[in-house]
Parts: structure tokens; C-alpha cells; sequence
């Protein structure tokens, strides 16, 4: 007889529910810094936005920024493929790892934004 299956505990289905969403936020973070330096200004020069407030940001990002790139493409990599391996909550068995669409649609939109900054801070470097 095989042995009966256990039920993950709660901290750890909690771990895995937010690794995605966690992982993807530290991802933008290491991307924005990364950005902050030279395209991010560019671009928001572009279309008439200041950006005057990203001179403190880019100063400590600068010395950093190879780790904050390799960094940034670590996280966001990880976290999108948590979020593909996440199935969404209506095709959810109890007790799987699932996520609300909502959350789901806000962790990929960030994903595409920290590809795109991670993108514009190594192209305008």
C-alpha cells in the first residue's frame, strides 16, 4: 500500500504562493537601479519628464552595477518561471499552489517592466 500523501504545512504553501510576486519586486528593484544611471534619465528626458531625482539613486547604483545587473536578471528569471509553474485559481485542486488572477496579472506586468529597465540599463550604459 503506497504511502498516504501529506499536506504541505501553511508556511510553506505561503513561501511558494509569494516566491514569484517576491522574487520579481527584487528583480524590478536591481533593475530600476541599474536604469537609474543612464537610460532611465534618457528616456525620461525623451518625453519631457524630469529626472533630477534619480542623481541620488544613480550615485549609489553606479559602483554596483554589474552585481544589480546580474542581480536583476537572476530575480526576474526566477520569478517568471515560479509564476509559469503556478497554475491559476480556477483550475486549482485544494491544497496546490495557486495564485488569484489579479496577482498573477500584476507579477507578470511587473516582470515585463523589469525586463524592459534591466534592458534600458544595459543598452544605455
Amino acid at each position: 500500500m503506497p504511502p498516504e500523501p501529506t499536506q504541505p504545512r501553511s508556511s510553506d504553501r505561503f513561501v511558494r504562493d509569494t516566491g514569484a510576486t517576491v522574487l520579481t519586486l527584487g528583480g524590478v528593484a536591481a533593475a530600476f537601479g541599474v536604469a537609474s544611471c543612464c537610460g532611465l534619465p534618457f528616456l525620461l528626458a525623451t518625453i519631457g519628464v524630469s529626472s533630477a531625482w534619480l542623481v541620488g539613486i544613480a550615485t549609489l547604483a553606479a559602483p554596483h552595477r554589474p552585481l544589480l545587473l546580474a542581480l536583476g536578471a537572476i530575480c526576474l528569471v526566477a520569478g517568471g518561471m515560479l509564476l509559469w509553474r503556478r497554475r491559476p485559481a480556477a483550475a486549482c485542486a485544494t491544497g496546490a499552489v495557486c495564485s488569484k488572477p489579479a496577482v498573477r496579472g500584476m507579477t507578470f506586468a511587473a516582470l515585463v517592466a523589469g525586463f524592459a529597465l534591466l534592458t534600458i540599463g544595459y543598452l544605455y550604459a
